[in-house]
């Protein structure tokens, strides 16, 4: 078999993640490899939308919905920031995850956090993790973000 000379190039998608108040739509920009028209694998787990995770296949749509056509390999694991993260937490939960292993990541203001960790882990082994981590912070949260990998919120 003759490789590729060109592989596919990361693009960016936008996935609807849920309505504001005023009814506008919200929408996180995630990377992506195009496989064909209106299909592409993630290649990072979303912070904010919520059915998917890195390694995942998607079908999606000019209005930003999508299905999960193909699981990956990885659960996305998302932790709202609400002012409770700073830069000590966010190095306790990157540290944390490491030895799972998996990828913690956050944009600079820390608003938020995901992490994306391999299936192949198990869940009781990442609740533990996640759950020490957070009983060290007043208030924090996390949930899987892929727990119902069907489709988009409407």
């Amino acid at each position: 078999m003759i490789p590729d000379p060109q592989p596919s190039a990361i693009t960016h998608i936008r996935l609807l993640a849920g309505h504001a108040g005023d009814g506008h739509p919200v929408f996180e920009v995630l990377p992506a490899r195009p496989l064909r028209s209106g299909v592409f694998e993630l290649e990072g787990s979303p912070g904010l939308v919520l059915g998917c995770a890195a390694g995942d296949v998607l079908r999606v749509a000019d209005d930003g919905r999508f299905e999960v056509v193909e699981p990956g390999e990885n659960w996305c694991i998302q932790v709202p920031g609400l002012g409770r993260l700073g830069p000590e937490s966010f190095a306790a939960l990157r540290d944390a995850v490491a030895d799972l292993p998996g990828l913690a990541e956050a944009p600079p203001d820390l608003r938020f956090a995901v992490v994306t960790v391999g299936r192949a882990v198990g869940l009781p082994t990442i609740e533990r993790v996640m759950d020490t981590w957070a009983a060290g912070l007043d208030g924090v949260e996390w949930w899987f973000g892929n727990a119902d990998q069907s489709v988009s919120p409407a």
